[in-house]
């Protein structure tokens, strides 16, 4: 086979890849490397990615920081650390943590504290009050929410 050809082949791999779903930088070239593609090579596929609009890092950012918040009802912190593991830049970051309204995200972390604090049932209110900080720390939500929430929780249920 003709290396022409081979790139062409190996194009049309990547271009399915990304067409599938959003796909960030360090997942494309991981795929490419999977294909034994390297060097110059990678670089030009990626190019032509990014060129051809099946590669956007910023599209890719917007789209992870909205489903990981709507879907698995994640933190701030938590999208931030995803996104700093795959080398997104603080600037698109940044721009992705706007496609969270403060509205969306304040709800979103109400429900979420509300529906675990129900959950556990646990006597001992020390154990309790760590198996919902834990939780919540552990969805990337902010130690200050938490504390709030849980001041507030507490004292619903003295009621």
């Amino acid at each position: 086979m003709s290396d022409s050809f081979l790139i062409a082949e190996i194009k049309s791999k990547a271009e399915h890849f990304c067409a599938y779903q959003e796909r960030c930088h360090k997942e494309v070239v991981r795929k490419l490397y999977d294909l034994k593609v390297t060097g110059h090579q990678a670089d030009e596929i990626i190019v032509y990615l990014i060129e051809n609009n099946f590669l956007n890092e910023e599209r890719f950012a917007c789209s992870f920081a909205r489903g990981k918040h709507r879907i698995k009802y994640w933190g701030k912190i938590r999208i931030i650390n995803e996104l700093k593991f795959r080398d997104i830049s603080k600037y698109i970051i940044d721009k992705a943590l706007q496609e969270i309204t403060p509205e969306e995200y304040s709800h979103t972390f109400h429900h979420v504290a509300e529906n675990q604090w129900d959950l556990i049932h646990e006597k001992n209110i020390q154990k309790k009050r760590k198996k919902f900080c834990d939780f919540l720390l552990r969805k990337g939500f902010e130690s200050n929410l938490i504390y709030e929430k849980l001041k507030e929780l507490e004292t619903s249920d003295l009621d």
